[in-house]
């Protein structure tokens, strides 16, 4: 029973590194950046933000995902309430965008960077912002459903 604890800190950590992360990201970062960068530093900028950042949402998929699935399954999957199979549903949902985002337009990014591409590489940060603004509103329906969700079923 020790271990409960620490899956859900491990849990909730992840969840507030990425949804966190991508809240500042969308909310703050973006607008400010589009209004003081020129295309070329604003684009450097989010390649190199957005380097870091997937760095570390790759260690909070790994958090969530492994607390998440050793947590409903101490439980076990048929006995946990339905925000949890629903939490773990849009949980791989979001992974999956994410995935997406690094290996199709963040790379287009990255190359369109590298070679001067501003076109290019400004339509693939629009992608970006378009998946990462899904990915926000999916992970505050998550975490609504974590923590208001047994309410509704």
């Amino acid at each position: 029973m020790m271990l409960d604890p620490l899956l859900l800190l491990l849990h909730v950590a992840g969840v507030v590194v990425w949804v966190g992360g991508m809240f500042f990201a969308y909310m703050c970062l973006r607008p400010e950046a589009a209004s003081q960068l020129e295309p070329p530093p604003r684009l450097r900028l989010w390649r190199g933000v957005l380097a870091r950042f997937f760095t570390w949402v790759w260690v909070a998929v790994a958090a969530v995902l492994g607390s998440g699935l050793l947590l409903i399954g101490r439980a076990g999957f048929a006995a946990a309430p339905l925000n949890q199979h629903l939490m773990l549903l849009l949980g791989l949902a979001m992974m999956a965008i994410f995935v997406y985002v690094v290996f199709v337009p963040y790379a287009a990014l990255a190359r369109g960077v590298e070679a001067a591409d501003w076109k290019g590489a400004g339509a693939a940060l629009g992608r970006i912002r378009q998946l990462v603004g899904t990915n926000l509103v999916l992970g505050l329906l998550t975490i609504a459903l974590a923590t208001a969700g047994q309410l509704f079923g």
